[in-house]
């Protein structure tokens, strides 16, 4: 389980390392380097998803380890609250940036538009409500990016009576390699549904 501190509150993640291994491993790294601290949700679109893991609170990009192998043929589904993996047009280029869907986004899964889509690999457990809360703040155009929260949220609690910024930290709470997934995404079609 990852704990995710926001100044909105926390949100809980759960990972899947059993459909997704190399993407579970290469965020579990960033969260133990301390990779994720301080950095903030930079892109916001309500009815899509929040996107981090990769700037900082003064909106420079985090130096990553090499990109993954893209795992989106996993079956998981890009369902509101599953948390999936960043990547630019190179299927296989995904490195520390992640988003929380708000929204299914069906077009996002394997095969996607390009023949890969976007690997999913966790979900939120807990804490939907503070992902709530950033998708719907006030977003605009910054440092050449569209999108940016006008109030830029992340996580480690700071305050700043110019920009009311908090910055964030990602946090472990602890390393279950084999939690609880509901695979009801995988089983609806089956007309089942069961629990590992």
């Amino acid at each position: 389980m990852i704990k995710l501190t926001t100044n909105h509150g926390e949100i809980f993640i759960e990972l899947n390392p059993d459909q997704a291994p190399i993407t579970c491993d290469n965020f579990e790294r960033y969260v133990r380097e301390g990779h994720f601290d301080a950095t903030l949700f930079h892109r916001v679109i309500d009815g899509f998803m929040i996107q981090g893991g990769g700037m900082t609170t003064d909106f420079r990009e985090k130096t990553t380890h090499a990109p993954i192998r893209n795992e989106a043929k996993n079956e998981l589904r890009n369902l509101t609250g599953t948390v999936a993996i960043t990547r630019t047009m190179d299927p296989h280029s995904a490195s520390s940036q992640f988003f929380i869907n708000v929204s299914d986004n069906a077009f996002l899964d394997y095969p996607g538009q390009d023949g890969w889509g976007y690997c999913v690999f966790g979900r939120v457990t807990a804490g939907m409500e503070v992902v709530n809360a950033i998708k719907g703040v006030k977003t605009g155009s910054q440092h050449g990016h569209q999108d940016v929260p006008c109030r830029m949220w992340s996580s480690r609690r700071r305050s700043s009576s110019i920009h009311d910024r908090a910055e964030s930290r990602l946090s472990v709470a602890s390393f279950q390699r084999h939690g609880f997934w509901p695979r009801d995404s995988l089983n609806r079609k089956k007309g089942k549904t069961t629990r590992v």
